[in-house]
């Protein structure tokens, strides 16, 4: 048995992770979830730690996705005991944003004010509760997909009637007030194993929604800039506080300084990272070989159980 299966989705995304893999020389195995099926009455494992890279855009790139496939898989795993790094509780999140803002919430921190609807036919109306411009999201989304400003009342009831807004593959809407960035900027706080790894600062972020900053994400979006961002000590103790909450492994959150009030507010959180493009030159370090290092500690804490 491998001591390591990499459940994943994306055929390239992974190349440097894999690659790191290999040249730390860990016995792994991968696991592409496309092709997946599982026995529910199978107690074998694939492997003792298993690290789940699904990504939420994967409905983008498949009718038939499997997205809530991988968390049945997963909890099975989990279930006969398992180390699932970002498991089936943190999936619970990342394929739910209106979860995310709620746990925002209950972490004491802002959010954009929100409505939440499961009928096209309320989105109107929980738009005037929250003012314009508007922004009516997906509740499960992915590489900035599903996610459109409306000015004003008439163009927003005319999406309505012609039942164009956004709605997702769960049904569910997010109607969220539109906050500008202050400097048209994000910031994206990295975690792992609890703690802040590294930020970024994304600025341009007004120019598109989709603000992966791996390489694999940066080739369409040549207006994004991407810089290392030194948070403050609160917000540092926000994301580890949430990333505890969440039960998040690896991954991403993130939030937005609010041009009005000054206040940071969060809006994402993302169980997937592909780290950031060109690392040595952002970071000075690759970030794949903390991942790893983390890894290599999960499987040693395995077989110290199993002994």
């Amino acid at each position: 048995m491998a001591d390591l299966a990499v459940f994943y989705e994306h055929p390239q995304w992974f190349e440097a992770l894999f690659d790191t893999l290999d040249r730390r020389g860990l016995n792994w195995t991968p696991i592409a979830i496309q092709d997946h099926t599982f026995d529910p009455a199978d107690t074998r494992l694939p492997a003792p730690v298993i690290l789940n890279r699904l990504a939420m855009s994967s409905f983008l790139r498949q009718e038939e996705h499997a997205l809530f496939y991988s968390m049945a898989a997963l909890d099975h795993w989990q279930g006969l005991g398992a180390r699932v790094i970002n498991g089936p509780g943190v999936l619970a999140y990342d394929t739910n944003k209106a979860r995310q803002l709620s746990l925002f919430r209950n972490a004491g921190l802002d959010i954009p004010a929100t409505r939440v609807a499961h009928r096209r036919e309320d989105i109107a109306r929980l738009a005037a509760e929250v003012g314009f411009p508007v922004m009516v999201k997906v509740n499960v989304g992915g590489s900035g997909t599903g996610m459109v400003r409306y000015d004003t009342p008439a163009e927003l009831q005319a999406a309505v009637a012609e039942n164009l807004t956004p709605m997702g593959v769960d049904g569910v809407a997010l109607v969220q007030e539109y906050v500008t960035a202050r400097d048209a900027r994000v910031i994206r706080c990295e975690v792992l194993d609890g703690k802040l790894l590294y930020a970024l600062a994304l600025d341009g972020a007004g120019s598109t929604f989709d603000l992966c900053p791996a390489d694999v994400c940066m080739v369409d979006k040549p207006t994004i800039t991407i810089s290392q961002f030194k948070p403050s000590a609160e917000i540092v103790r926000a994301v580890e506080r949430v990333a505890v909450m969440s039960g998040l492994d690896v991954g991403g959150i993130e939030y937005m300084i609010d041009d009005r009030d000054g206040r940071p507010r969060f809006y994402d959180l993302n169980a997937l990272s592909n780290f950031v493009a060109r690392p040595m030159e952002v970071l000075g370090y690759d970030p794949h070989d903390r991942l790893v290092d983390y890894l290599i500690r999960q499987i040693a804490a395995r077989e110290k159980a199993a002994a």
